[in-house]
């Protein structure tokens, strides 16, 4: 996990743009494996922990519809999610991660199932690029949140520096 947010905190860094993150079932570890980074500040300007499902709605402005319509656990949500931080940073890059840690159910996903959105920045009148990926990790809770960690860097990772 380290290694990799060091990649993404170096890649950012020498391109001089920014992150931010919007967390729920990893709770804060995807901006602490960020921020454990020297010189994490250059590029990292903030994330929200949005546990339960009223505060992505409330702080994030993730529809009510989507939520009701798809679940908390799905596409639209953590594309919701990376939306809601953009919108409330203006931050480059935003990373939206939502999923079930287990060790039970959620509203019929199993446990290990996560979602992770990034959007990208807008281009302008382009729409902003919007990337969503779903994974199935095993495992119990804890491993279940780290997957997902360094999950959401690597995907960054691939986006921010294609082969």
């Amino acid at each position: 996990m380290t290694d990799l947010a060091a990649r993404v905190v170096a890649t950012m860094r020498e391109r001089d743009i920014t992150l931010a993150t919007a967390e729920s079932l990893t709770g804060g570890m995807l901006g602490a494996a960020i921020t454990s980074v020297p010189g994490a500040s250059k590029v990292y300007l903030g994330g929200v922990v949005a546990y339960a499902t009223e505060l992505k709605s409330s702080l994030l402005q993730v529809e009510r519809l989507e939520i009701e319509t798809f679940s908390v656990v799905s596409s639209q949500v953590a594309q919701g999610m990376a939306a809601g931080i953009s919108a409330a940073t203006g931050a480059d890059w935003c990373i939206g991660v939502t999923g079930v840690a287990g060790p039970d159910p959620q509203d019929g996903h199993d446990p290990g199932e996560v979602w992770i959105g990034v959007q990208g920045p807008r281009i302008g009148t382009l729409a902003p690029l919007v990337m969503t990926q779903q994974f199935q990790f095993e495992g119990d809770r804890s491993a279940v949140r780290m997957a997902t960690v360094d999950a959401a860097l690597s995907m960054l990772l691939r986006i921010l520096s294609p082969v």
